[in-house]
């Protein structure tokens, strides 16, 4: 099939490679021309044949509200916009809404597999009508991994980013128990190989996982971690997890308290807060702060 791709950084432009890989046609745009195959959304609408899907893979927010603004201007009855950014549940019911007076489908897509995706696959979590899913099917069957898992029509629209919300949000809490349980064994004298006994947990324990085989490539990279400032961001969604928690009387203990203590980091240079930066590059690509 064709899909229109818009925003191809260190996602997107992998996604795009991958969905070729499996014999798809991909028009993509993005702000850089340098990466892009058009010029303009008017130019990546123009060459796909109707129906069209248009995948839309740009910071939520403004971004994201802008581009699909555009993109209901251009686009025509019977095609579809999906938005795999990391956007707000509550933005999915807008969107859809004003797309759907237009005779426009709306898909939201929940998009989990950072740098790894290309070769590994995507975990994806989506939402919308029946008919709308269906149409971007062979692009959800090409970006997901192999097997019968790794892709899931969560509910409505809002579901496959909300669903994507609580996987951020369990991501935190996993990542702040392994920093906590790294910072506690570098700071005892009995134990002088911190990073082999993480290595040891890869095989044949209860708290394996891909995170730790991530915490062991950035240990290898740097043992103690001494290059990196024990500051870390958060991108928005451990918030609205732990808000969405607050709005329906769900108690996230470990949750909230993996998102206060990114905030901490902030304020001092947390050793715990260089193994959250060193995890979140391993996996994401995400920028760290070197130490000066």
């Amino acid at each position: 099939m064709e899909l229109g791709l818009v925003g191809l950084g260190k996602m997107g432009g992998n996604m795009r490679e991958r969905i070729r890989r499996a014999g798809h046609t991909v028009v993509g745009y993005d702000r850089n021309p340098d990466l892009a195959d058009v010029h303009s959304l008017e130019e990546l609408v123009g060459k796909l044949q109707a129906p069209r899907v248009v995948w839309v893979m740009v910071p939520a927010g403004e971004p994201t509200q802008t581009t699909i603004d555009t993109l209901a201007e251009l686009l025509e009855p019977g095609d579809v916009v999906v938005d795999g950014g990391n956007s707000r549940w509550t933005d999915d019911e807008r969107h859809a809404e004003e797309l759907a007076a237009k005779g426009i489908g709306f898909v939201d897509c929940g998009v989990s597999g950072g740098v790894w995706g290309l070769e590994n696959g995507y975990a994806l979590m989506y939402g919308g009508e029946a008919e709308y899913v269906a149409k971007v099917r062979p692009v959800f069957d090409a970006l997901k991994p192999e097997g019968d898992f790794g892709a899931v029509h969560a509910g409505k629209v809002g579901a496959g980013h909300f669903a994507k919300m609580v996987h951020n949000g369990i991501e935190y809490a996993m990542m702040q128990a392994y920093a906590e349980g790294w910072e506690l064994l570098e700071k005892v004298d009995s134990v002088d190989n911190v990073r082999e006994v993480f290595r040891s947990w890869q095989e044949g324990t209860v708290i394996r996982s891909w995170l730790l085989d991530l915490a062991v490539n950035a240990l290898d990279d740097d043992e103690h971690l001494q290059q990196l400032k024990g500051y870390a961001q958060d991108s928005g969604e451990g918030r609205w997890t732990v808000e969405a928690a607050i709005d329906n009387a769900v108690p996230l203990p470990a949750i909230t308290a993996s998102l206060f203590a990114r905030f901490s980091s902030r304020q001092e240079d947390s050793p715990q807060m260089k193994m959250i930066a060193a995890l979140r590059n391993q996996f994401g690509g995400h920028a760290v702060e070197k130490k000066q």
